[in-house]
């Protein structure tokens, strides 16, 4: 926790997948480090970015370039159930989801739907809030 035990708010509403470039250091893994490094994060997904914390199987991301394979982009839902682990609160925005025409297992377990029927905490309780 920071030195006065607030907690910091990420929001991150685009749903960048990655490429080469980023392999080792997407939105997601600056997530991670500012969680550890800074004493806890709530993160809340808006937009495309909700389907970072989308349930059900999918193939890890790859990429075919002049014939070699390159699997190790990031893999979003692995990095939020991740964060989860490490102690991170995952928020995913209610309107964002109903877009998607998806049910109530739609989300990873342990991330939280926020919106009208589940307010989140009010952004001045934050120690500080980022767009990421």
């Amino acid at each position: 926790m920071s030195e006065d035990g607030r907690r910091r708010l990420l929001i991150i509403e685009r749903a960048y997948r990655g490429a080469l470039e980023t392999q080792f250091a997407d939105v997601l893994y600056l997530a991670r480090e500012l969680n550890r490094q800074q004493g806890g994060t709530d993160i809340l997904l808006r937009g495309l970015a909700i389907t970072y914390a989308a349930a059900g199987a999918r193939p890890a991301p790859t990429l075919v370039a002049g014939g070699r394979t390159v699997d190790t982009l990031p893999d979003p839902r692995r990095s939020v159930r991740t964060l989860i682990e490490e102690g991170a609160v995952i928020w995913a925005e209610e309107d964002d989801i109903a877009l998607f025409g998806t049910g109530p297992d739609w989300l990873l377990p342990g991330v939280r739907r926020g919106g009208p029927s589940n307010p989140l905490p009010a952004w001045s309780t934050y120690r500080g809030v980022y767009f990421l």
